[in-house]
């Protein structure tokens, strides 16, 4: 089920101005554009609230489906929509998200990055994959939204992705949405299609990283393939996991999850979706 909390997804800093949460988007099988069930609408509701309390400037968003040695920044002024998949239902390919790109904000990413000491480059002819556009759809269907995309580098693991997220948590204060765009739970061999009960290993990982998530408990996400339940089950390898760890570097060390969705699609995709900020309570 799909559940909203009452807190503000934007966050009040002591001067008074407003701040971005960080997001988390489980963005499932790429016919999620298509078959929204109860995260689609949850996006856009989101989304609409966001642009309500902020003009939100642009997004940068890290996808598992661009993998690269190192770290890369997309820099086109007009990415292209890259149905990067086969086998699916020809409407999906139809689709298109021309949302802009953005020079400038790659450009200031990659200064957040040198300032860090990341060694970065850009990259002016890559496409949005499926796992940057297909949420964004949702987000912001409009596509007026200059998008930014971040590499996942390839040797990274999750303390090497949660300093590329810390990095970049400055653009928060300048009306950026910093968003990993993952998939909570990930093991496709298990996939048959068709609507099932969510399998318990599925539910377990889940809450388990929603309570660490919760108790601001970063060592144990760090070490969650040894300590959560059922992880090398959940993410037989874990690159659809990392991006969490993307927006929860962005989020900082006060960073608490307020759920957008806890949505099983298919019995084993936990499409869970959070934004990750400062709460009066921590």
């Amino acid at each position: 089920m799909s559940e909203h909390h009452p807190l503000s997804s934007v966050t009040r800093t002591a001067s008074g101005s407003s701040r971005l949460p960080a997001l988390f988007v489980s963005h499932g099988a790429p016919l999620f554009a298509l078959e929204p069930g109860e995260t689609g609408p949850a996006l856009t509701q989101l989304g609409q609230r966001l642009r309500a309390e902020h003009p939100v400037r642009g997004v940068v968003v890290m996808s598992p489906h661009w993998m690269a040695h190192g770290v890369q920044v997309m820099t086109a002024v007009q990415p292209a929509t890259w149905h990067d998949f086969g086998g699916f239902p020809r409407p999906l390919y139809a689709l298109q998200y021309p949302a802009a790109g953005d020079p400038a904000l790659a450009q200031r990413v990659l200064d957040l990055f040198q300032t860090a000491g990341v060694a970065a480059q850009g990259d002016a002819k890559r496409p949005f994959d499926h796992g940057a556009w297909v949420p964004l759809m949702h987000l912001f269907p409009q596509a007026d939204v200059p998008v930014v995309q971040v590499a996942l580098p390839a040797e990274a693991g999750p303390a090497e992705v949660l300093a590329l997220g810390q990095a970049l948590a400055p653009l928060r204060d300048e009306g950026i949405l910093v968003l990993g765009s993952g998939s909570m739970t990930h093991n496709l061999s298990e996939f048959f299609g068709g609507a099932r009960e969510p399998a318990p290993y599925v539910l377990a990982f889940s809450r388990w990283i929603e309570d660490a998530l919760s108790r601001g408990d970063v060592p144990a996400l760090l070490d969650y393939r040894r300590r959560a339940p059922g992880a090398e089950r959940a993410h037989p390898s874990e690159d659809h996991f990392l991006p969490l760890f993307f927006a929860l570097g962005a989020a900082g060390p006060q960073g608490r999850p307020d759920y957008v969705s806890r949505e099983v699609m298919y019995g084993i995709l936990a499409m869970d979706a959070m934004t990750l900020q400062e709460s009066a309570h921590v």
